[in-house]
């Protein structure tokens, strides 16, 4: 299986399996003498982690990661390679038993399959979200790197059911299962979610991801654009289905002189945007404004009502998975999104950098 890295100055390596002994991933080319601890990685790792309350998979993982390498002494990095494992170890498999030759609706059964003529069905092997937990960890690295901006992730919508915008409140983020930043929704989402995953069924969600603090200058026209890595990135993500930047798909629906951010010369001196329809990107290059992602996930496959499917053999049957999943993976793929918005954003600081020199370290933004 090819296709395991990610960035160009700042790459990221992962390899594992769902039920396999660990997980783990190298991040080449962060830059030397970055402080950075195991526990810098841990507690960005643990707003990911399984078990944490009744509205997730009940899997219990410590996700403890270490770091085996690039980092001296434990304190700084050295600018060699940086390895980290983190070990699997709640892993039931036999809960996987019916699954070995018969393929889920909606998952990646099927096509790893026919393009592999193999699959690990233990928990979906390489296609499982625990893969996921790498991302995380290499994400608390890049934002080492780019220590100045802020990125920030909430669950903005639940099946048909969106936030109220007015209460937006990031500390409500850290106050909730979901990283919701409207109270009000997120105590209905308590009681939606419930009722979904006593039904056995799941449903989607929306998630959106703020970078503030980015400088104006980073990504190249036409083939590194910011916002086209950026969209690559979190679609790499699993389940995601959609992606945009900014006002996305709703900017169709305005016209130029409503879609247009004007520009004005604010008190400092420096240019002012009056609007950030374009989600702090224009020509696929930065501008100094909050960069604004959001991202759509699909209803977990695994499910506790029969869906009609075929085996490997061609023969049809039906399907009802059991064991333990997600009801809705947007809460858990709210960091994982934060994760892959950080390193797409490191990487295209190091490259600009490389390109323009020190002046890329943090001009004065609008």
């Amino acid at each position: 299986m090819s296709h395991n890295t990610f960035g160009h100055l700042f790459r990221v390596t992962t390899f594992g399996e769902s039920h396999g002994p660990a997980y783990g991933c190298v991040v080449d080319g962060c830059p030397p003498l970055i402080p950075l601890e195991e526990g810098d990685i841990q507690a960005f790792l643990d707003r990911r982690r399984p078990g944490t309350s009744r509205f997730t998979t009940q899997r219990q993982e410590a996700d403890r990661v270490k770091i085996l390498s690039g980092v001296f002494q434990r304190q700084v990095t050295t600018g060699t390679p940086i390895a980290l494992l983190i070990e699997n170890t709640d892993q039931r498999s036999k809960d996987y038993d019916a699954l070995k030759d018969t393929y889920r609706p909606g998952h990646a059964d099927f096509t790893y399959d026919q393009k592999y003529g193999i699959r690990d069905h233990r928990g979906g092997g390489r296609s499982s979200a625990r893969e996921t937990a790498m991302r995380v960890a290499a994400g608390a690295i890049a934002r080492k790197i780019i220590d100045k901006v802020l990125i920030r992730g909430a669950l903005v919508q639940m099946g048909p059911h969106k936030i109220e915008r007015a209460n937006w409140d990031w500390d409500e983020c850290a106050r909730n299962p979901f990283f919701c930043p409207d109270p009000k929704a997120a105590a209905f989402f308590e009681t939606y979610l419930d009722s979904i995953r006593k039904a056995g069924s799941s449903i989607g969600a929306v998630i959106e991801i703020v970078a503030e603090n980015v400088p104006p200058g980073l990504g190249a026209p036409l083939y590194g654009k910011l916002d086209a890595e950026l969209a690559s990135a979190l679609m790499s993500i699993n389940a995601v289905k959609g992606v945009e930047i900014g006002d996305g798909f709703a900017a169709a629906g305005l016209s130029g002189e409503a879609n247009a951010d004007e520009i004005r010369r604010g008190n400092d001196g420096a240019p002012k945007f009056l609007s950030n329809h374009a989600g702090g990107i224009l020509g696929g290059i930065s501008t100094g404004q909050p960069v604004v992602a959001r991202f759509a996930v699909k209803p977990t496959s695994s499910i506790l009502t029969p869906r009609r499917t075929i085996d490997r053999f061609g023969a049809e049957t039906e399907i009802a998975t059991k064991g333990r999943h997600d009801p809705c993976v947007g809460p858990r793929a709210v960091p994982v999104g934060e994760a892959m918005v950080a390193c797409v954003l490191a990487d295209q600081f190091l490259r600009h950098r490389a390109q323009v020199g020190e002046s890329a370290q943090w001009p004065r933004a609008p």
